[in-house]
């Protein structure tokens, strides 16, 4: 199955990000339990798309970024839960959260798409 190269960069990209996020919440903030959540959730993300290339049936394709979909949430999740307790500055917060709502359009348009076509 072919995955859309803008969503490969991105997700990469953003999983780069979640990681450094992850070293300055543990290093700088000595928070362990919620950064463990969003380094999982946020990294799972460009896991499960680059995944999804090896697909082995369209039902596959669809369900890995069905599920890299549901990681995205999730990360919206912890990252607004880490701003709400002031482990997020709110300059910290607002860049890598737009880029998680990026992910979550990405991913919703791609799957709309995907259910619409006709299946392979």
């Amino acid at each position: 199955m072919k995955t859309d190269g803008v969503l490969q960069t991105k997700s990469k990209a953003f999983a780069i990000r979640i990681v450094r996020l992850f070293q300055f919440l543990t290093e700088k903030k000595r928070e362990f339990v919620l950064s463990k959540q969003v380094l999982r959730s946020g990294t799972s993300i460009g896991a499960n798309i680059a995944e999804s290339k090896y697909a082995i049936s369209r039902k596959d394709f669809i369900l890995k970024l069905q599920i890299a979909l549901k990681e995205a949430s999730e990360t919206a999740f912890w990252l607004e839960l880490l701003h709400e307790t002031d482990y997020l500055a709110h300059r910290d917060f607002s860049g890598i959260y737009a880029d998680c709502e990026e992910m979550l359009r990405l991913l919703t348009s791609s799957l709309l798409t995907l259910k619409k076509q006709s299946p392979a």
